[in-house]
C-alpha cells in the first residue's frame, strides 16, 4: 500500500486526502506476472499498429501511468504492449490544487491540471528510463499546449529521442490565442496544430478527441488525418460534476472534472464505432471504461486497434496484466488466431 501511495503522488494524483488511493488496498505491493503470459514481440497474439510491433493491444493510457517509472513497482509494464506518457507540456505546470481525484459510483472524477515537469525535465529525467528498462513496451508522448507552436516545439524536440515512438496529440486543450476554445471543437485550429506536429517529426502522430463532439467526432477525427494524423485516440474524459452533499460543494477542488471509468465505456465504443465506419483502415486506440478482457473487446469490434486502459489500473495495479491476459483467453475460447482480426467486424443490426 506504501509503494502504491508513493506511485499515485509521483503520478500527480495523490492529494495527501483520503480518496481513490483506498481502492488500491488490495492489491498487491509489487506487480504480479500473469500466469498466462503476454504476447511477445513476433508471436501469433502481437498486433502491428501505424507501422509499430505491440506484444498486445493493451495501452496504459495518459495520466494514469506516468513516464513508467512512477509505476513499476506496482504494475507489470512487460504485460501491456504500451504506454501512453503523462501530459507533456513547454513549461512546467504545477496542476490543481487537491483534492484532485474522488470515486463515485460510476468511475472517478479527476481534475489534474495536467501536472508535469515540463518539456526539459521531461527529455533529461523522465524519457530514457523506460526504453532503458522495458525495451519491449511502446511509447505514446502525449503532447498538450496553450497554442499551435507548443505543440509544434515538443514533438519537434522529442522525435529523435531514443525510445519515443509515437505521439498522442492531447487537442481537449483550450487554445489560449483563440479566447479558450478546445483546439479539437475547431477544425480550422485543429488542422493547423495537426500539420505543424506533422512537419516536424515522421513518426506516428495519434489526435485525442473528446466525446463532448457526440455524432460530429467523425468529421473532427477525418480533419485531423487529412491534415496528417495518423490515428486517433477515442475518447479523452467526459466533462462531469460530482457533489459532496454534506458540503454543499464540489467533491474535487476545481470543481468540475473529467469523468472516467465503467460510466464511459459505451460512449467510446460508440465513438470508436463511428469514426472507424467513417475512416475505415484509420488506426485508433479506443479508451474509456475498460475493466475486463471484454471491455476490450467491444472496443476491437468497433474499430479500434489498441485499447487504452486507466481508471483501472489506478484501482488495481492487476489489472492491465490481467486484462490483457483475460483478451487474449477469449480470443482463445472463441478460436481467434490473430487479435488483428477483430479490428471493425461488430455486426450492426439491420
Amino acid at each position: 500500500m506504501q509503494r502504491e501511495r508513493r506511485a499515485l503522488h509521483d503520478l500527480g494524483e495523490d492529494s495527501g486526502q483520503q480518496d481513490f488511493v483506498t481502492a488500491t488496498a488490495t492489491a498487491t505491493a509489487t506487480p504480479t506476472k500473469s500466469a498466462t503470459p503476454a504476447a511477445v514481440p513476433g508471436s501469433p497474439d502481437a498486433v502491428h499498429v501505424a507501422g509499430l510491433e505491440f506484444r498486445n493491444p493493451v495501452v496504459l493510457a495518459s495520466g494514469t501511468a506516468g513516464f513508467g517509472q512512477e509505476i513499476a513497482d506496482v504494475v507489470d509494464l512487460d504485460a501491456v504492449g504500451g504506454i501512453s506518457t503523462k501530459a507533456v507540456s513547454v513549461a512546467p505546470r504545477p496542476g490543481n490544487p487537491p483534492l484532485r481525484v474522488s470515486e463515485f459510483a460510476g468511475g472517478m472524477i479527476n481534475a489534474i491540471g495536467l501536472a508535469n515537469p515540463g518539456l526539459d525535465e521531461v527529455r533529461r529525467r523522465y524519457l530514457p528510463w523506460l526504453p532503458a528498462h522495458h525495451p519491449g513496451t511502446r511509447v505514446f508522448v502525449n503532447v498538450v499546449g496553450n497554442s499551435v507552436d507548443d505543440f509544434a516545439t515538443i514533438v519537434g524536440a522529442l522525435t529523435d529521442e531514443a525510445g519515443v515512438d509515437a505521439f498522442e496529440l492531447n487537442v481537449s486543450c483550450p487554445n489560449v490565442k483563440a479566447g479558450g476554445l478546445e483546439f479539437g471543437a475547431d477544425p480550422v485550429a485543429l488542422a493547423a496544430l495537426v500539420s505543424a506536429a506533422r512537419r516536424v517529426t515522421k513518426r506516428p502522430i495519434f489526435v485525442k478527441l473528446s466525446p463532448t463532439l457526440g455524432a460530429g467526432i467523425a468529421d473532427t477525427a477525418r480533419v485531423a488525418v487529412d491534415n496528417g494524423a495518423t490515428g486517433l485516440t477515442l475518447v479523452n474524459t467526459m466533462p462531469g460534476l460530482v457533489v459532496d452533499t454534506h458540503r454543499r460543494k464540489p467533491r474535487i477542488s476545481f470543481g468540475s472534472g473529467g469523468i472516467s471509468g465503467p460510466a464511459l465505456l459505451p460512449i467510446g465504443v460508440l465513438a470508436t464505432w463511428r469514426v472507424s465506419r467513417a475512416l475505415p483502415g484509420v488506426p485508433l486506440i479506443g479508451l474509456g471504461g475498460v475493466s475486463t478482457g471484454e471491455d476490450a473487446v467491444q472496443y476491437l469490434l468497433a474499430g479500434a486497434s489498441l485499447v487504452g486502459v486507466g481508471t483501472a489500473a489506478l484501482r488495481d495495479p492487476r489489472a492491465p496484466a490481467r486484462i490483457a491476459r483475460q483478451l487474449l483467453e477469449w480470443a482463445d475460447r472463441e478460436g481467434v488466431r490473430d487479435l488483428s482480426t477483430l479490428t471493425g467486424t461488430l455486426q450492426w443490426p439491420s
